[in-house]
């Protein structure tokens, strides 16, 4: 009986080897393999970089790229000055805009108006280091300035600057900049209008404006305003709102405006700017009937500057005082109606023709004198200072 239990057991035991065996086999051939090669992903890494651009539309990887690409070299500018109230107390001002840096050495486009008067200048790049600035120069009358830091061994991001003659109405803009003190802030729109001329304050205006709808506020100054390759094409310069805040209108100067300037003040230190060397007075408001003059429109010239551009090619100035209300001014000086073609009525016209020359080029100024219509050439001169 024994001999029968023994000989169960040992075909039990077997049949269980064979198929554990069997079992063992099949998993082996037929089951889950170890990977052949075996990596640490690090969490949030390039692999998650990876999977949220691939979440991203086309549109949209374009806007993240070329804000990661033009955001360190923009620039947030802090300034300081002094005022003096009624009691002539010392008051500080602070005030604050943006820029872009263009050259490795340290040179940052902004606005005049964004540094007027600022007795220190700090800039804060996109990495949040500081740096005092130098003011270099400006040319007011087209509200672009140039200032400098400097670098100390620090390899500087470098915005590209574009062609702003080749831009189309509709194509697709992006601005950066610091509006109300919120750095590297991005918001994009289209190019909706070109070729406006924008008169800014009394002294300044944007000619061949960029209009946009990009959202532009108080502190986007001086920014630049980039194309969909990453190119520069203006600088925020404006807005047109009435409540202080954007509407959907803004403009920026023409970046081919703004190299030239550049050129200049790297090169020599100063704007190279034409300059005509009269005085006048507009003949708006019925001026030009009172005076029994032979035009209604245009410009009568009060005074030249001696030696000026003006006075040498022959150009009258007034040769008796007159007074209007409170004012006093000459009369009996030749009346400027048109400037190489292009007709002017007040000094905004002037300064617009000017814009287009540069020192030593011949204008023909188109002047009565008296009741004689005649065209003089005018070598223009250079004007000093800002």
């Amino acid at each position: 009986m024994s001999v029968v239990n023994t000989s169960n057991r040992a075909r039990i035991i077997i049949a269980a080897l064979v198929l554990i065996l069997g079992a063992f086999w099949a998993g082996a051939r037929f089951g889950p393999r170890d990977p052949a090669k075996v990596e640490a992903v690090r969490l949030g890494g390039s692999s998650g970089a990876a999977q949220r651009d691939g979440a991203l539309t086309e549109d949209e990887s374009i806007n993240v790229h070329i804000y990661h690409q033009a955001s360190p070299a923009v620039a947030n500018i802090l300034t300081k000055a002094t005022e003096y109230d009624f009691f002539m107390e010392p008051v500080p001002i602070q005030g604050a805009g943006s820029g872009f840096i263009i050259d490795p050495r340290g040179y940052i486009l902004t606005n005049y108006h964004v540094v007027e008067g600022a007795q220190s200048i700090e800039v804060v790049l996109g990495d949040q280091s500081r740096h005092s600035a130098k003011y270099i120069g400006a040319d007011q009358r087209n509200d672009v300035a140039l200032i400098k830091i400097e670098p100390k061994g620090k390899e500087l991001t470098v915005l590209k600057l574009g062609d702003s003659s080749a831009i189309q109405v509709g194509q697709k803009v992006l601005a950066i900049g610091n509006p109300f003190g919120f750095q590297s802030t991005l918001t994009t729109g289209v190019v909706s209008a070109l070729g406006r001329t924008v008169q800014t304050s009394q002294t300044t205006f944007i000619e061949e404006a960029i209009q946009t709808d990009a959202a532009i506020n108080q502190g986007n100054s001086g920014g630049p305003l980039i194309d969909s390759h990453g190119n520069v094409i203006g600088i925020n310069s404006a807005i047109y709102t009435p409540s202080g805040t954007t509407a959907g209108i803004g403009f920026a100067i023409p970046i081919n405006t703004a190299k030239s300037i550049a050129n200049d003040l790297i090169t020599s230190g100063r704007v190279h700017r034409a300059f005509l060397g009269v005085e006048t007075i507009s003949l708006g408001g019925g001026l030009g009937g009172a005076l029994d003059l032979p035009v209604q429109e245009g410009l009568l010239v009060d005074s030249v500057t001696k030696g000026g551009p003006a006075a040498l090619a022959g150009i009258h100035g007034g040769d008796r005082t007159a007074q209007a209300g409170m004012r006093l001014f000459h009369i009996g000086g030749d009346v400027i109606v048109a400037i190489d073609g292009q007709k002017v009525a007040n000094q905004f016209d002037v300064n617009l023709v000017l814009n287009h020359h540069r020192p030593g080029n011949i204008v023909s100024v188109t002047v009565y004198r008296g009741g004689k219509k005649m065209d003089i050439p005018v070598k223009l001169g250079e004007r000093e200072g800002n």
